[in-house]
């Protein structure tokens, strides 16, 4: 019998159930997947919460990692046995088993390990279009990254590095602006006491930064702007405190032509060409050793609305799994 966590109403974690559910035989284009790890993503937290409304009943949980069990028809590159990572698609991964189309899978180098690839997937591949594809940054420049010490932010931290980018990240205490700066962020703003706007301007000479990368939304906005220099790009990709209130455009003019932009990895994936690029990209600059990606939080698939609670509460840094 599998087992999952279902939810048939939106709101706090505790609308999460854990329950046996029937699994069938994958359908065509699909593969049956049994988990050895699975990631869990703010994005989960809006799902259950209903910003991001889900047909109900449903499994939350966007990527995971595990073995192939059940190939369906019409898949051909992909075998029983193989070790595979996803991320995308409906939601489901918080399961024991799920069945999942096979081209949201990628194979699994052999020094990639599941609960690795469990804890980078969506985060991972979140930095490399943000870094590489919405705002491609360049060596010697200087960037704004809020929530630096989250399981996103550990992996930009590391890759600006790697790339010769000196990184500004904010962070809510010092323990997180230590954890950030030893994953390389060079400058490190907590902001529960110090103004990020003042901070921003102050470590870039008055002249701001070309992009600004927000996962946090209301409590940073209009501020990030204001970090920007003239012709700068405001890329917010979540809503860790709220959405974004709506506003007028002619703001971006009075604040410097500034370019404004609203990305999900979703549709940077959608070809399994670019998933498989980026997915190749970030598993190398694992393997090198130029990334290190660990779960620093781990818990039960049984205790999700634990890890949800936890993670909403910023009472984790890094990334957080789930165990089947």
């Amino acid at each position: 019998m599998n087992h999952a966590i279902r939810m048939y109403q939106t709101g706090g974690p505790e609308v999460l159930r854990w329950e046996a559910t029937e699994l069938g035989d994958p359908e065509p284009g699909q593969v049956r997947l049994r988990h050895t790890a699975i990631g869990v993503n703010f994005i989960d937290t809006y799902h259950r919460s209903g910003l991001y409304p889900l047909p109900l009943p449903a499994t939350p949980g966007l990527e995971g990692a595990g073995v192939i069990e059940a190939v369906g028809a019409g898949v051909a590159d992909l075998a029983i046995g193989d070790r595979v990572a996803y991320v995308g698609g409906p939601p489901g991964g918080y399961a024991q088993a799920r069945l999942v189309a096979a081209d949201r899978v990628v194979r699994l180098p052999e020094d990639i390990g599941d609960r690795q690839a469990a804890s980078m997937m969506l985060r991972g591949l979140t930095v490399q279009y943000l870094f590489r594809r919405t705002f491609r940054l360049q060596p010697g420049q200087t960037i704004l990254f809020h929530a630096a010490a989250g399981g996103v932010g550990l992996i930009a931290c590391q890759w600006a590095r790697a790339l010769g980018v000196t990184m500004i990240g904010t962070v809510s205490s010092d323990a997180k602006a230590e954890l950030a700066r030893a994953h390389g962020c060079a400058h490190t703003i907590v902001y529960t006491r110090e103004n990020f706007v003042e901070r921003v301007k102050e470590l870039t000479q008055g002249r701001g930064v070309p992009v600004v990368y927000d996962s946090v939304g209301r409590d940073t906005f209009p501020g990030s702007l204001d970090c920007l220099q003239s012709l700068g790009m405001f890329v917010s990709y979540g809503n860790a405190s709220g959405p974004v209130p709506p506003f007028d455009m002619l703001l971006l003019a009075q604040k410097g032509s500034l370019f404004a932009t609203r990305p999900t990895l979703m549709h940077y994936t959608g070809r399994r060409e670019d998933l498989n690029l980026m997915a190749s990209e970030l598993f190398a600059l694992v393997a090198s050793g130029k990334i290190h990606v660990e779960p620093r939080h781990t818990y039960a698939l049984a205790d999700a609305a634990e890890a949800q609670r936890d993670l909403e509460g910023r009472r984790t840094t890094g990334s957080v799994i789930l165990l089947p």
